[in-house]
């Protein structure tokens, strides 16, 4: 299912995206560069990782820290870990994570 939709990074005050569950290394560094965009301009970003075991969320989530470090502003970046857990009568697992330039 696609759902296509437009509003303006103004119109919200955090912006929060999502990594699906089946999606490759690729779409974690499409993410990596969006992120670090939007943190030109919101103070933090909210990230849900999710996937299809219980380690898969907190595996991505590391690659995608890995990923960021990289750039010239990526290891000033603050994680915070949120809620988690396991979808009922699923084996999908997620991982909540505020993203936030650092100080």
């Amino acid at each position: 299912m696609r759902l296509d939709f437009r509003f303006d990074l103004d119109e919200i005050s955090v912006p929060r995206f999502s990594v699906e569950a089946v999606e490759g290394i690729g779409k974690l560094f499409t993410l990596a560069t969006l992120v670090l965009n939007v943190l030109e301009v919101k103070p933090r970003v909210e990230i849900v990782f999710h996937g299809l075991n219980s380690e898969d969320p907190e595996a991505k989530i590391e690659a995608f820290k890995e990923i960021v470090t990289g750039s010239e502003t990526g290891s000033a970046l603050n994680y915070e870990i949120g809620r988690g857990g396991q979808i009922p009568g699923s084996l999908t697992s997620f991982l909540w994570v505020t993203v936030s330039a650092g100080s």
